[in-house]
């Protein structure tokens, strides 16, 4: 039996919890229907991206790469800076449904790329350019298009123009 057969069985028969923590904190927890208070019921102006940084979430979190507890009490994620950018990288950034020219988008570049079924071994790639990144320009280039036109990306902002960007992978392992 493998190392981790033996603590999915262990985890099974309630010896040790292998499933306490792992990769359940979202990916993008801003501008969700849960989060929604306005009165006229749109989350996604209600709860932007631009306020995700600095306001107080009530059912949920997000995160870089994050890991939490099981019931999502405590939280860790990435935070990164590129030493160009005006805020922390905390959180994945996206278009509102009204700012993309096809809806609701996140406008980043990760991968999960490796993990256990006890999340023992997890192996996660974020790529954050060296320039800054181009949060103004992605917004107006898509709400300018038309719904006939294809998204502007990320990587069609230049950013990425010769190779230049930060790589962050997280990889757990957890010996219990």
């Amino acid at each position: 039996m493998t190392t981790e057969a033996q603590r999915l069985e262990a985890a099974q028969h309630g010896h040790v919890n292998w499933k306490k923590w792992g990769p359940y904190l979202s990916e993008r927890q801003w501008g969700t229907v849960r989060e929604d208070y306005s009165t006229d019921g749109n989350a996604w102006s209600y709860f932007p991206h631009d306020q995700a940084r600095s306001r107080a979430y009530r059912w949920g979190e997000d995160g870089l790469g994050g890991i939490t507890d099981d019931h999502n009490l405590l939280c860790f994620a990435l935070t990164l800076w590129n030493g160009a950018d005006p805020i922390l990288k905390e959180r994945l950034f996206g278009l509102t449904n009204s700012e993309g020219n096809h809806g609701e988008d996140v406008k980043e570049y990760y991968f999960y790329l490796d993990s256990t079924p006890t999340h023992s071994y997890m192996k996660y790639l974020y790529k954050y350019p060296q320039a800054a990144f181009p949060y103004d320009d992605l917004v107006n280039t898509n709400r300018s298009r038309s719904r006939d036109e294809l998204e502007y990306e990320l990587l069609d902002t230049g950013v990425f123009d010769d190779d230049r960007y930060l790589m962050s992978c997280r990889v757990c392992q957890s010996r219990r």
